[in-house]
C-alpha cells in the first residue's frame, strides 16, 4: 500500500510506452512527492457515526420505510414487525393497552378517590380526639357507686344483702389505664396511615399508584418499541436487509444507517515506531486506491491510547477527519495516507 504511488507512476509510463489508443479516463493525479521523513500509512474512509438497527423481537415485517439513500431523522420508523398470527406482537399489544387503560382509570377516579381519602381521614382524626379524651379522663379524681353485699344472719339463716357504697378514687386503675393507652396509640396509627392516604391524592391520582401505573406504561411502550427499527440520529440508509413478509429478528441487522455530514479516515497498519510521529492537528494527504484521479486532505482528530498486536507488530489506530470528501468515494474504501512531518 504505500508504495501504491510508485507503482502508479511506473505502470502509467509502461502503458504510454506501448503506444495505444490514448485513454479517456481522468489522468491520475500527480501527488506531491512525500518528504523522505513522512509517515505513510493504510487507511480506510468512515462516516461520522454508524449502526447496523435489528429488531429486538422476532416476527413478520409488515413495513419497510425507507430505501438505500434515503435521508432519515432520528426517531424515524425505518421498519416494523407485527403480522396476524404473531403471537409475540399480539401480547405485546394486548399489555400497551391494558396499561393504557388502567392508567386512565386511575386518572378519572381521581376527584372519587380524593373524597373518600378525606372523609376516612375525618374519622380517623374523630376517633383519634375520643380516645384521648377518653384517656385524659382516666387520670381525673372521680366518685361512683358500686353495688357491694353483706352477710347478714336472719330467722331463715345467713343471707347476702346488697348494699349501694359511695366510692372516691384520684385515677382509674393501672389495667385500665394501660388498656386506654394502647387504644390512643392505634387510634393515632390509624390518623397517620389516614393523613399519608390523603396526601397521596390530594393533588391528584394516588402518586405511589401513578408512578407504578406510569412504570408499567413505559414498559409496555418498550415492548412495542421492539417491533420497531427506529432511526437513532440524522443520517442516510446505506443498507436495507429485510423485506415485507418476511420474518425478522435479533439476530439478522435490518437497516444500516451513517451520518454521513463528516467523513473520517480510520487507519490500520500504524506502528509503534510510525505513530509516535502523529500529532492531533496534523495534517495529512489521502489518496484512494480506487480512485487515481482524487487526492484529498485532512487533519489528524485523534490518536487512539490503546493498540491491537496483529502479526507480532504493535498497531494503533489514528482519526483523521477528512477536509471535503470525493462524491466518489465510498464508505469503507481503502487509501493510502501521509502524514506531513511535524515542526
Amino acid at each position: 500500500m504505500k508504495k501504491l504511488t510508485i507503482l502508479i507512476f511506473v505502470l502509467a509510463f509502461a502503458l504510454a510506452a506501448c503506444g495505444g489508443t490514448p485513454a479517456t479516463e481522468a489522468p491520475a493525479v500527480q501527488a506531491t512527492p512525500a518528504p523522505a521523513n513522512a509517515v505513510i500509512a493504510e487507511g480506510h474512509i468512515v462516516p461520522a457515526q454508524d449502526a447496523a438497527l435489528a429488531f429486538q423481537a422476532r416476527g413478520t415485517v409488515t413495513e419497510v420505510n425507507v430505501k438505500i439513500g434515503d435521508k432519515v431523522k432520528a426517531g424515524d420508523v425505518l421498519a416494523r414487525l407485527g403480522g396476524r398470527n404473531d403471537a409475540a406482537y399480539a401480547a405485546a399489544q394486548l399489555e400497551l393497552v391494558s396499561a393504557q387503560q388502567a392508567l386512565q382509570t386511575l386518572k378519572d377516579s381521581a376527584d372519587a378517590a380524593r373524597a373518600q381519602a378525606a372523609q376516612a381521614l375525618d374519622k380517623a382524626e374523630e376517633a383519634r380526639d375520643k380516645a384521648q379524651d377518653y384517656y385524659d379522663s382516666l387520670f381525673e379524681p372521680y366518685e361512683y357507686d358500686k353495688i357491694v353485699y353483706q352477710s347478714v344472719v336472719t330467722p331463715l339463716g345467713v343471707k347476702r344483702i346488697p348494699n349501694l357504697k359511695h366510692i372516691k378514687v384520684d385515677k382509674a386503675d393501672d389495667e385500665t389505664i394501660s388498656d386506654g393507652e394502647t387504644d390512643l396509640e392505634l387510634k393515632k396509627a390509624l390518623v397517620v396511615e389516614a393523613q399519608q392516604a390523603y396526601d397521596r391524592v390530594k393533588d391528584g391520582p394516588d402518586v405511589d399508584q401513578l408512578a407504578l401505573l406510569e412504570a408499567r406504561l413505559n414498559a409496555a411502550i418498550a415492548g412495542m418499541s421492539a417491533f420497531a427499527v427506529t432511526a437513532p440520529f440524522d443520517g442516510t440508509v446505506m443498507d436495507v436487509n429485510v423485506a415485507v413478509g418476511k420474518q425478522a429478528g435479533p439476530e439478522l441487522w435490518a437497516v444500516k444507517i451513517a451520518d454521513t455530514s463528516a467523513w473520517y479516515v480510520e487507519t490500520s497498519d500504524l506502528t509503534e515506531l510510525e505513530v509516535v510521529k502523529i500529532a492531533v492537528g496534523q495534517k495529512v494527504t489521502i489518496l484512494p486506491d480506487a480512485l487515481s484521479d482524487v487526492e484529498m486532505t485532512g487533519v489528524v482528530e485523534s490518536v487512539s491510547q490503546a493498540f491491537t498486536a496483529q502479526g507480532g507488530d504493535i498497531l494503533y489506530k489514528v482519526k483523521i477527519k477528512v477536509d471535503e470528501i470525493d462524491p466518489r468515494v465510498l464508505w469503507g474504501m481503502t487509501v493510502e495516507v501521509t502524514f506531513e512531518p511535524m515542526e
